[in-house]
C-alpha cells in the first residue's frame, strides 16, 4: 500500500488511519497546560452508529449487523450512557450537528433517537435548529416512518437511492427497487423540504458514461437540493469484489469512470447545484453542516459500536486531541458501555503533525479549501506560505492550474479537486519537511 493509501486506509470519510504519536508534553514545549478547554474546544458535532441493517449489500465493509433478537431499549440505554459519558469527558458545550449513519439507521424507533436526543439535551447545549440528520434506506422509510422521525427531532435525511436502475440496485444487493426510491424521495421531500439529501454510486460494473448520465438526469428533476456522488470502491471480504476477482463481472476502465465524474460534475452543475466538496453538491446552501465539521477538522464526538471521535478528553486531564474508536460488535460494546460508562476500544492521541495532516487532506477536499486564519488555528507558527511558499512543486501544480495559494489560502481549482489524490503526496511530503525543519529549529533554541 502506497503512502497515501496508508493515510486513508480503515478510517470512515476519508479519515486517515493513525501512526503512534511522538508525544510531547506542555512541559516540554515551554507551556503551561491550559486550566480550562479554550473556546473552540468547547464545541463539537455528534455522530451515532446504528449498525443493524436488514441484509448486508454486496459492495458494503462497513461495520454492520444483521440483527438476531435485537434489544433495542438496551441498545437505548448504552448510546444514552455513552453520550453522558464522552460529553462529560470532552467537556463540550455545545453540540453543533447530530449524524444517525450506519448500518441502517431508519430501521430503529425513532424513540430511540428522540431518547439520543433529549439525553445531548440535558448534559451539554442542543439548539433546537441545529442540524439533526438521519440516513434512511428507502426499503424501511415509508411515510409514517418519516413523520415519526421528524417528531423525534431528525430535520434533515440522507436517502441511500444508489441508483435508479433496478439491475444496478439488484447487483449492488440493495433491498429497493428504483420506485421505492422515488417514493420515499417524494415523501422525504414533503417532510423534510430543502434538508433532503440523496446518495448515488457510480462506476459499477457493466455501467457506462451514457448510462450513468442518463440516470442522473433522471433523478435530478425530483430530486431535493443535496447530492452525494460515490464512486464504487471494490472492498476485499464482500460479495461483489468476489465477483469481479473471478472474472464474472467486467469493471469499467478508470478513465471512463473519470469521465462519469466529469459528466456528473457539469450535469449538476447545469441543474444549478454548486460542487462544495469532491463528492457533495448543493443548491439554496443545503451544505451539510455535519459533514463540513469533519472536513474542516473540527471535533466531534462517535457514539456506537465502531464510531470513530477526534475530541480532547478535558475530562481526563489531557490537552491534546485524541483519535478514538468505539468497539466494533455491538453485544461486547453494549457490556462495556454498562461497565465502565462507554466502549472506547482504542485511543491514539494526535500530534501537531497528525492533525495538520488531516486538516490538509480533509481541507483540500472543499471548493474553499484552507483559510490561512483556519491553518492557523491549528499552527500559530508555521503559516501556509512557510510550509508551501517556497516549494517548486507546489509552484508547478499552480501553474498546471491545479492549486492555488494566494491570500485567501490554499486550495485546489475545479480541475485540480478532480484528481486531488494525485496532489496530496507531494504536499505531505512538504508538509513533514517544513514541520521536520521548524522542529529543529525550535530544539536549538
Amino acid at each position: 500500500m502506497g503512502a497515501l493509501g496508508n493515510l486513508r486506509a480503515k478510517l470512515p470519510a476519508g479519515l486517515r488511519p493513525l501512526r503512534p504519536a511522538v508525544k510531547r508534553t506542555a512541559a516540554q514545549l515551554h507551556l503551561p497546560p491550559p486550566a480550562e478547554p479554550p473556546a473552540a474546544a468547547a464545541t463539537a458535532a455528534l455522530y451515532v452508529h446504528w449498525p443493524y441493517c436488514e441484509k448486508r449489500c454486496s459492495y458494503c465493509n462497513f461495520n454492520k449487523y444483521i440483527p438476531r433478537n435485537l434489544d433495542e431499549p438496551r441498545m437505548r440505554n448504552c448510546l444514552i450512557k455513552e453520550a453522558q459519558t464522552l460529553i462529560q469527558l470532552s467537556q463540550v458545550q455545545r453540540i453543533t450537528s447530530v449524524f444517525f449513519g450506519g448500518g441502517t439507521p431508519s430501521l430503529a424507533s425513532p424513540l430511540t433517537v428522540a431518547a439520543v436526543l433529549d439525553a445531548l439535551s440535558q448534559h451539554t447545549y442542543l439548539a433546537a435548529d441545529t442540524e439533526v440528520t438521519l440516513e434512511a434506506n428507502p426499503a424501511s422509510a415509508d411515510a409514517l416512518c418519516l413523520a415519526k422521525f421528524r417528531a423525534a427531532g431528525v430535520n434533515r435525511l440522507s436517502v441511500g437511492i444508489q441508483s435508479l436502475n433496478d439491475a444496478e440496485l439488484k447487483l449492488l444487493g440493495r433491498n429497493h427497487t428504483a420506485c421505492d426510491a422515488l417514493r420515499t424521495l417524494e415523501e422525504a421531500k414533503k417532510f423534510f423540504p430543502g434538508h433532503t439529501s440523496i446518495d448515488l454510486i457510480f462506476g459499477l460494473p457493466g455501467q457506462t458514461v451514457a448510462s450513468w448520465v442518463q440516470g442522473l438526469k433522471q433523478v435530478l428533476p425530483i430530486c431535493d437540493d443535496h447530492v452525494s456522488l460515490y464512486q464504487l470502491t471494490l472492498e476485499r471480504g464482500t460479495f461483489l469484489f468476489k465477483q469481479v476477482d473471478q472474472g464474472f463481472l467486467p469493471m469499467p476502465d478508470l478513465d471512463v469512470v473519470s469521465e462519469m465524474y466529469e459528466c456528473a460534475r457539469l450535469v449538476l452543475q447545469d441543474a444549478g447545484f454548486h460542487q462544495y466538496e469532491v463528492s457533495n453538491f448543493a443548491r439554496n446552501g443545503a451544505l451539510s453542516t455535519h459533514n463540513l465539521s469533519y472536513w474542516q477538522g473540527s471535533q466531534y464526538i462517535g457514539l456506537g459500536p465502531g464510531a470513530h471521535g477526534r475530541f480532547v478528553p478535558w475530562g481526563d486531564g489531557k490537552i491534546h486531541r485524541e483519535a478514538r474508536v468505539q468497539t466494533l460488535e455491538p453485544d461486547i460494546w453494549m457490556k462495556e458501555v454498562l461497565a465502565y460508562g462507554h466502549g472506547t476500544r482504542k485511543r491514539t492521541e494526535l500530534n501537531t503533525l497528525d492533525v495538520l495532516e488531516e486538516i490538509l487532506m480533509l481541507g483540500l477536499r472543499m471548493d474553499v479549501g484552507i483559510t490561512h486564519q483556519h491553518w492557523l488555528q491549528f499552527a500559530p507558527s508555521l503559516t501556509l506560505w512557510d510550509v508551501f511558499g517556497e516549494s517548486e512543486e507546489v509552484k508547478e501544480l499552480v501553474e498546471r492550474d491545479l492549486l492555488l495559494l494566494d491570500n485567501r489560502g490554499l486550495r485546489c481549482s475545479w480541475k485540480g479537486l478532480a484528481v486531488l489524490d494525485s496532489l496530496l503526496l507531494p504536499l505531505f511530503t512538504q508538509l513533514q519537511q517544513a514541520w521536520a525543519e521548524k522542529t529543529k529549529t525550535f530544539n536549538r533554541t
